[in-house]
């Protein structure tokens, strides 16, 4: 009982700790659970025991057998559920197909890469070279996601990175099964028969029972055949049930079945989205606690010392700087991306809990069977693990600085509210070249954006964090649009200090259009004009219209009769290939002639 207690607390300060210094948690976890392992055992106890114990001995542990990976493997595949929730396919316009490549093609390369290198450098047989190149395929979407939320970056590279690191785990997972059962049997002519039978139940059970229970779950929440306080556990049970049952049809495919699972409800119209992710990202967070110090408790002294040589730093670096890069530009050749960008994603390859996990997994099973250099394998995938993390979350920030992908001003445009007159703005801007990204707590509203081509969020301002959400970190402008004035001000009080860093922008209550300093006006998204004077300019007229302004006597002139004009509303000035706010404008020293001027509703007559 002391030693669970004992897990959650420590797995949950290693998670503080991680989110203060703002480095991924599994660092923290791994050292944690070497303490407590093999390290405690070696230098710490009087009896030469570990402190924490993950598998029965004959005198302690916490689970007896082979308890601990069912323990591993069910935690996972609720873990790789969440990340499926969170992939939208909105996110991969402009490189899906970089993804499906480092998915296929840069596996590939780092399967047969890692596998020649570790053959010759530490004379393991082909088939184990093999099962270790196959378990470091995968890139952990539990370590990538909180490196990128310090660091800004074009929403193309985080979305590359978050993607890769979520599709690629069950790829990676059937590899190594496929390398584990070739060893398991022998090899020989038999296996290929095998294996292909294998990979093809694999691909058919995993996607048809993560389809098919992904629209049998949307249905009964959405039809409110379960009870609001059942609709978490329900669907955690559903994971678990999907994962089980295609397990029990093909061995390994559960994991393939839960992110189809997760992709689909998350891409399909389930009313409760956010609260199952809520739940999920809760539990995921509890669950990677306890799976990072448990396997690493398990390491045992003797398997460290086996990595105490330089052949271990050399496979490091040629996975890392050599076979990594290699499958980046491979995969990313004639793409869209930059150099840099390439580079940085190049860099960015941590590896996560999946990799971990089945090494454990896989690496006691063959000690049992007594295959030769099986004792290697836990050890070397722990040193990918751990050496990548560490690496990654010291270095990435700077290296982003270093290439130039680092923001260094952040032009994306946050909107709140997704009325009409916010999407018809919402689409101009991005029709002038900008990112814009709407939010709101009106379903209706999101769905509508969505189909107008807009990216969009289904978010509440009084419950809802969006700093931690790596699909932002380009944002520089946040503009409140809301009916609410009380939501306006709390979406500027929450977000303004992460969204705002070239200004916070709010559209004026009725009261503040007629008694409002000038100084306060500064700050409002339109100079004169509240909420109910913006629907009304867009329910009669529309239409963004453009006038060309020569010189500065004109430039007031227009905006006198805008103020004028209440079905008429100005939005944004451009003037040299930049684009401001009317109030924004006003604040900068640009002379006041040679410019465009938008505006909203009726045309002007002058």
């Amino acid at each position: 009982m002391l030693e669970l207690a004992g897990i959650i607390i420590l797995g949950i300060l290693a998670q503080w700790f991680a989110w203060k210094f703002k480095i991924p948690a599994i660092l923290p976890l791994i050292l944690i659970g070497l303490l407590v392992g093999p390290i405690a055992a070696a230098y710490l106890s009087e009896d030469g025991s570990k402190w924490i114990e993950p598998i029965w001995n004959g005198e302690k542990g916490l689970f007896p057998g082979d308890n601990l990976y069912y323990f591993v493997s069910l935690s996972i595949s609720i873990i790789l559920f969440e990340g499926g929730l969170t992939l939208k396919r909105n996110e991969i316009i402009n490189v899906g197909p970089v993804i499906t490549k480092l998915i296929t093609l840069g596996s590939a390369i780092t399967f047969f890469g890692a596998g020649i290198v570790a053959h010759f450098i530490f004379g393991l047989g082909w088939d184990l070279s093999f099962l270790f190149s196959g378990l470091i395929i995968v890139t952990g979407p539990t370590v990538i996601t909180p490196i990128l939320r310090n660091i800004p970056l074009k929403k193309d590279i985080s979305t590359v990175l978050k993607w890769e690191g979520i599709l690629i785990d069950p790829i990676g997972a059937l590899v190594a099964v496929l390398v584990f059962e070739f060893i398991s049997v022998g090899g020989g002519g038999g296996f290929t028969k095998t294996a292909l039978m294998e990979f093809g139940k694999i691909l058919l059970f995993g996607t048809s029972f993560g389809f098919t229970f992904a629209h049998a779950l949307a249905y009964v929440i959405n039809k409110k055949l379960i009870p609001h306080y059942l609709l978490n556990v329900v669907s955690l049970s559903t994971v678990l049930l999907v994962f089980v049952e295609s397990e029990v049809f093909a061995h390994e495919s559960g994991l393939l079945a839960v992110v189809v699972m997760g992709m689909v409800l998350g891409n399909g119209k389930l009313k409760n989205i956010k609260e199952l992710l809520y739940f999920k990202e809760s539990l995921s967070v509890l669950l990677i606690s306890m799976l990072f110090i448990l396997l690493s408790a398990n390491i045992n002294i003797e398997d460290l010392m086996l990595l105490y040589t330089w052949k271990t730093v050399l496979l490091f670096a040629i996975v890392v700087f050599v076979i990594r890069p290699l499958a980046v530009f491979a995969s990313t050749y004639k793409s869209n991306l930059e150099f840099k960008e390439k580079l940085f994603i190049s860099w960015v390859g941590p590896r996560g809990i999946v990799a971990a996990g089945i090494a454990s997994l896989f690496g006691s099973k063959l000690l049992k069977e007594g295959v030769e250099g099986a004792e290697y394998i836990t050890p070397l995938v722990f040193m990918i693990v751990l050496g990548t993390v560490l690496l990654n979350a010291t270095t990435a920030r700077l290296f982003a600085k270093m290439i130039g992908v680092f923001l260094k001003s952040s032009e994306s445009i946050l909107i709140v509210g997704a009325s009409s007159p916010s999407r018809l703005i919402a689409r101009f801007l991005r029709d002038k070249g900008k990112r814009v990204v709407l939010i709101d707590a009106n379903k209706n509203f999101i769905e509508e954006a969505l189909n107008d081509g807009l990216e969009a969020f289904n978010v509440n301002v009084y419950q809802d964090n969006l700093t931690d959400n790596i699909e932002l970190n380009d944002v520089g402008y946040l503009i409140a649009i809301t009916g609410s004035d009380a939501v306006n001000k709390q979406a500027l009080t929450n977000f303004s200090k992460i969204f705002g860093e070239h200004g916070s922008y709010k559209i004026a209550s009725s009261v503040e259009t007629k008694n409002a300093t000038i100084e306060e006006r500064k700050n409002f998204f339109t100079p004169n004009d509240d909420f109910i004077n913006l629907c009304e300019a867009y329910r009669e007229n529309p239409i963004i219209n453009e006038v060309k302004i020569i010189s500065e006597k004109e430039y007031y002139k227009t905006l006198d009769l805008l103020a004028l004009e209440e079905k008429s509303i100005p939005l944004f000035i451009e003037k040299d290939k930049g684009l401001y706010l009317v109030p924004e404008f006003e604040k900068t020293t640009e002379e006041r002639k040679e410019l465009v001027l938008s505006y909203l509703g009726k045309k002007l007559v002058t």
